[in-house]
């Protein structure tokens, strides 16, 4: 309840930068720009960005004769989450990890590669998937998709406020001087990316504790993480797009550890401690 209640006044914050911002950039006339294309960018990443995401990475529907223990596994877990059936699809890669995508449970789509299915044990596995489902049952997909859409549009109207500062002269119509039009420039790109690495943050630490709870075991997610988090520092992805890596359940794309403040995942220490001190 508390990660669901941050999220909520975080998707508030940065939506009214949005509003904000769009009128110091434009008045009336800027705020109904940013409303329009806030409502445009999100219908489109709400029902085409899983199609997307699968195709960059080369994801194929895993057949059922092929992947039965995967079939089984989600099918149970689904019906611990009171969802339907998620598709399942394989990324041809051996760096293990995983994602959860689609715009509800009834169009979500469960994403493993080759490498997790081979190098976790059955439970462990299980714990990765339930994560998965978790970020499904939750809608995630939905409230990450709403952020990014949000810190985009904030950067793009930033911009304008940039380029209105250098080629509208030192003071524009409505007395706006170049400190101030500078000042939104800056910073607002910067404080709306650091609300929706938050916003993804918390989700993880929703889903975690979610998945757990439809095992009613913490253990072998967290067994699973610390394996996780090791391959794919030594072997990260080599496709695919870093933009992307908030939908993974371990960033597959860095090696190296950033700043809490600017990553879209928790602590890694702090999720295994959450999970392993779960009382069911």
């Amino acid at each position: 309840m508390l990660n669901q209640l941050k999220t909520v006044l975080l998707l508030g914050i940065l939506s009214g930068l949005v509003l904000v911002v769009g009128a110091l950039v434009g008045g009336r006339g800027g705020l109904f720009v940013a409303l329009i294309i806030a409502l445009i960018f999100n219908f489109v990443s709400y029902f085409y960005s899983h199609k997307i995401v699968l195709k960059m990475y080369r994801a194929k529907e895993a057949r059922k004769s092929k992947y039965a223990k995967l079939h089984a596994m989600i099918e149970d877990i689904a019906k611990k989450a009171k969802i339907p059936k998620p598709k399942i699809f394989i990324i041809p890669s051996e760096t293990p990890n995983a994602f959860a995508t689609g715009r509800n449970p009834k169009n979500a789509v469960v994403a493993a590669t080759e490498g997790i299915i081979k190098s976790l044990s059955h439970d462990e596995l299980k714990g990765v998937l339930a994560h998965e489902i978790g970020h499904v049952k939750n809608r995630d997909i939905l409230v990450t998709t709403i952020a990014a859409t949000l810190a985009t549009i904030i950067s793009y109207l930033a911009m304008m406020a940039c380029f209105a500062t250098i080629f509208g002269g030192g003071r524009n119509a409505e007395g706006k001087n170049i400190a101030e039009l500078l000042m939104i420039g800056i910073l607002t790109p910067i404080i709306a990316m650091v609300l929706r690495m938050a916003i993804s943050r918390s989700r993880e630490y929703l889903a975690d504790r979610t998945g757990a709870m439809f095992l009613e075991d913490g253990k072998p997610l967290a067994n699973a993480l610390e394996k996780l988090e090791l391959a794919n520092k030594h072997a990260p992805l080599r496709f695919g797009n870093p933009t992307t890596s908030s939908l993974f359940i371990v960033n597959p794309f860095s090696a190296t550890t950033m700043s809490s403040m600017f990553s879209t995942h928790p602590p890694m220490n702090e999720r295994i401690k959450r999970l392993r001190e779960m009382k069911f």
